[in-house]
């Protein structure tokens, strides 16, 4: 085959990759906006935001946020309803790379799922206020031993609320996420459902890679990454030494830490924290629940 020919082959395969790679055949959740200080915390219910892998149960398989199917053991979902739950497939806090290996592995055999439960805090068809949903999600909870509801709080102040937070953080978890009593489930990002972390984290596609000086030379000092508006900034700590030897590739998406903004719309203090796993044909690059 003639150069050429190969040559247009290939540029054509590059172009397809990031097309594929931006696909949203995506199951319809709920996605959370951040929180902001005009809240009124009496008004929501509060739990604790979990390191786990988003679930989808569509009644009679298990979905991952981009519409895999989760291999699981028939066992696990026996007594599981009909109905449509989100939640959390979780084991345990700082467990977040073990549960999501465990997702991707369509090894349902595998004992290592005799240790997760799908810590439920939605039912998405129900049509009623989230209070409705709260009551409703406790009766699920009892019919199976690897369903439990994400226990629901009520707080009357902000301070009481950052207290919660302190908790959680002292106990090497995440954050809060803060429900609207009387809020329907509507899919897409809601004003209605807010998280509240010390640290945000987003996502964003690799573009370049940039060497690295002095104790980094020859291997990766930096990326630059395009957020989903279009805005490229460069990336530089989080990595350990075997990725900046063998650094997220172009094309890839990669999942950052953050606090806050500049008044460019750059986010402040971005930290690499790990390439996004899921498969490169159905990725959101939504900011993650």
């Amino acid at each position: 085959m003639p150069r050429y020919l190969l040559s247009i082959i290939f540029l054509f395969i590059y172009l397809l990759i990031p097309i594929c790679g931006f696909a949203t055949d995506t199951v319809p959740i709920q996605l959370a906006s951040r929180f902001h200080k005009s809240i009124n915390v009496n008004d929501y219910y509060v739990s604790e935001k979990l390191d786990g892998v988003r679930g989808y149960w569509n009644g009679e398989k298990m979905l991952s946020r981009s519409g895999r199917v989760i291999v699981i053991p028939e066992w696990f979902t026996a007594d599981f309803p009909k109905e449509k739950i989100d939640g959390e497939l979780w084991i345990k806090r700082n467990d977040f790379e073990v549960v999501s290996a465990l997702s991707r592995s369509h090894k349902a055999e595998s004992p290592l799922w005799q240790q997760v439960t799908f810590m439920i805090f939605d039912l998405p068809e129900h049509g009623g206020a989230f209070s409705e949903r709260v009551a409703k999600m406790k009766h699920i909870a009892v019919n199976s031993r690897y369903i439990q509801q994400i226990p629901q709080q009520e707080f009357t102040t902000q301070v009481q609320l950052y207290n919660e937070l302190d908790r959680v953080i002292e106990n090497q978890g995440e954050g809060l996420m803060l429900h609207k009593k009387t809020a329907l489930y509507t899919i897409g990002r809601s004003p209605n459902i807010v998280k509240l972390k010390p640290k945000y984290d987003a996502e964003a596609v690799v573009v370049a890679h940039n060497e690295g000086k002095g104790k980094y030379s020859g291997l990766l000092g930096s990326i630059t990454v395009e957020m989903p508006d279009g805005k490229r900034f460069n990336i530089g700590s989080g990595f350990s030494d075997q990725e900046r030897a063998d650094p997220p590739a172009v094309g890839a998406v990669v999942t950052y830490q953050y606090l806050g903004f500049t008044k460019n719309g750059i986010p402040r203090f971005a930290h690499f924290l790990r390439l996004r796993l899921e498969e490169s044909g159905q990725i959101n690059l939504e900011q993650n629940n």
